[in-house]
C-alpha cells in the first residue's frame, strides 16, 4: 500500500480517532498533519509493517501526549476551559456531551487509556504497546480514569434526575 493509498482510505479513520483523543477537531487536525507529515517520510518502513495502521495510530498518541511540552514553546498558555457544549433536547447527546466534557479534563495518559479501550476496543496488552508501558500501567490509568470519571459525574447526574 502507496501512502497515497493509505491516505485516501484511513485518513477519515485516524482523524476521528484523533478528534476523539483531543477532545478538539482543530487539535486533532494538528496532531494528525504532524503525524502524516512524519509517517510520509519514513513510508516505505511502515509500510512493510504488518499492521501499518496501528503504527500510525500509535505516532497519533504519542504526538498527542507530547503535544503540550513541544508546543508550549511556540505558543502562549492559557487557562482554557474544556469546550462547552450546549444542552441538546435529546437525553442521549446531553448524557454524551456530559461524559466527553469529563474526559476532557483527564490527565493525557488515562485519556488516551480509556480512548484506546473503549473507543478502539484495544486490550490492554496493546494499550500497552501503543503507549510503551506495562500492562499494569495501562489497568492503573484506567483504573483512576475512571474512578474520577465516576466522581464528577455522580453529582451531576443526580442532579438531572
Amino acid at each position: 500500500m502507496t501512502f497515497d493509498e493509505f491516505a485516501a482510505t484511513r485518513l477519515d479513520a485516524v482523524l476521528r480517532f484523533a478528534v476523539v483523543l483531543t477532545n478538539d477537531k482543530g487539535l486533532a487536525e494538528d496532531v494528525v498533519q504532524e503525524v502524516l507529515i512524519r509517517a510520509h517520510q519514513r513510508w516505505a518502513q511502515i509500510a512493510e509493517m504488518e499492521h501499518p495502521e496501528a503504527y500510525v495510530r500509535k505516532m497519533v498518541v504519542n504526538e498527542f501526549l507530547s503535544w503540550r511540552r513541544k508546543w508550549a514553546r511556540y505558543v502562549p498558555q492559557a487557562e482554557i476551559e474544556p469546550e462547552q457544549r450546549q444542552p441538546d433536547h435529546a437525553e442521549l447527546q446531553a448524557e454524551r456531551s456530559t461524559l466527553l466534557a469529563e474526559v476532557a479534563k483527564l490527565p493525557r495518559r488515562q485519556r488516551a487509556v480509556l480512548v484506546l479501550r473503549y473507543y478502539e476496543g484495544l486490550s490492554d496488552a496493546q494499550i500497552a504497546e501503543v503507549l510503551g508501558c506495562a500492562e499494569t500501567t495501562v489497568r492503573g490509568y484506567a483504573f483512576r480514569g475512571l474512578a474520577a470519571l465516576r466522581i464528577e459525574l455522580a453529582p451531576t447526574m443526580r442532579e438531572s434526575t
